[in-house]
Order: structure tokens, then C-alpha cells, then sequence
């Protein structure tokens, strides 16, 4: 995500569309890979993307300042994604297109490449998959996207230690998992 000048949206809170566009491209792609880590499905994703941005779009004008620019626009796509991924739990088939996509991927890279990536997509859904989804949560914007405690915190609106004390539990439950044999060379 590039870093978006104030000036570009105090244009774009004050209804400049060009200036609103300027941030639509800078942020879309970040937005859509954060749904789709959290939702894991392609088509929510497309439609969280869209969502958030409608969202960013009605609220711009509210936005003061107070923290970052992307931690503002990563607690809508999470708070987003999530509410969106709670609804498609209860619908199976979210899953089964996910996993249907991941196959009909084509790569440029060897089949080997492409066999040893899927396994470890695999791997790692099958990892998060035995979390609750708090532990989820916290440990993809930890891991995967990289952010700080403090970032996590902002994002998800939860004091430090609460992420902490998320991050911890996650870990412990999938060495248990490890431990167990439940994983196996998984970690």
C-alpha cells in the first residue's frame, strides 16, 4: 500500500472523486488481500473490497486523523471481512469454491512449484482452520500481514495485552496440535 497524502483525502472527504479514485487505486489491493485472508473465499472478497470502499467512501469525512490512514482502512476491511466470514461459515459452500479456485490456479512455475505451494496453502488453512476465529485473526495480521502488537490492537480494538494473550493461546493450541500429532511437520 503506498502512503496516500493528506491533502489527497481531505480532497476526497470533501467529495473529490479523482482524488477518491487516486485512493481506491493506492488501497484496493491491500484491501482485497486482507478479505481474502480473513474470508478465504475469492468472491467475498471481490465483495468486501467493494463494501469497504463503500464504507471509506461514506465515512471519509469522519476520518480525523487520530491514528494511521491504513490502520483506519485495515479495521474497516477486517471488522468487514469478519462479519462477512461469520455469515459464509454457516453456508458450506463458501469453502468448497474457495478450494475449487485454489485448484484451477494457473502459475507460470513448474508443476512441483505449483504442487509444493498448493500443499502449503493447504498446510496453513488447515493450521488456522483449528483455531477459534479470534486466534485466527490475530495471528494472520501477526504473521502473514506483519503487524505490530500495537497495530493489531488499533485494528481490532482490543487492548495490547488482549493481543498478546491471543497471540500466546494460538501458538500454544497449534503446538499442541503438533504435539499430538494432529500436524505433522506442519509448524
Amino acid at each position: 500500500m503506498t502512503d496516500i497524502s493528506n491533502d489527497t483525502l481531505k480532497r476526497a472527504s470533501g467529495g473529490d472523486i479523482i482524488a477518491f479514485e487516486e485512493i481506491y487505486k493506492s488501497v484496493s489491493g491491500f484491501v482485497y488481500n486482507v478479505a481474502l485472508r480473513v474470508s478465504r473465499n475469492r468472491a467475498d472478497s471481490e465483495e468486501i473490497t467493494q463494501e469497504v470502499f463503500m464504507k471509506v467512501y461514506h465515512s471519509l469525512k469522519d476520518f480525523h486523523f487520530r491514528s494511521s490512514f491504513k490502520t483506519w482502512v485495515y479495521r474497516i476491511t477486517v471488522n468487514t471481512a469478519i462479519n462477512r466470514y461469520h455469515k459464509s461459515i454457516r453456508d458450506e459452500k463458501g469453502m468448497a469454491e474457495y478450494k475449487s479456485e485454489i485448484e484451477t490456479l494457473s502459475s507460470d512455475q513448474p508443476a512441483g512449484e505449483n504442487i509444493i505451494q498448493k500443499d502449503n496453502r493447504d498446510m496453513l488453512n488447515n493450521l488456522l482452520e483449528a483455531l477459534s476465529q479470534e486466534h485466527k485473526i490475530c495471528l494472520t495480521l501477526r504473521e502473514i500481514d506483519g503487524l505490530s502488537y500495537q497495530e493489531i490492537s488499533a485494528v481490532l480494538k482490543i487492548p495490547i495485552n488482549t493481543v498478546r494473550s491471543r497471540l500466546k493461546r494460538a501458538r500454544e493450541a497449534l503446538l499442541e496440535k503438533a504435539r499430538r500429532g494432529q500436524v505433522k511437520n506442519e509448524l
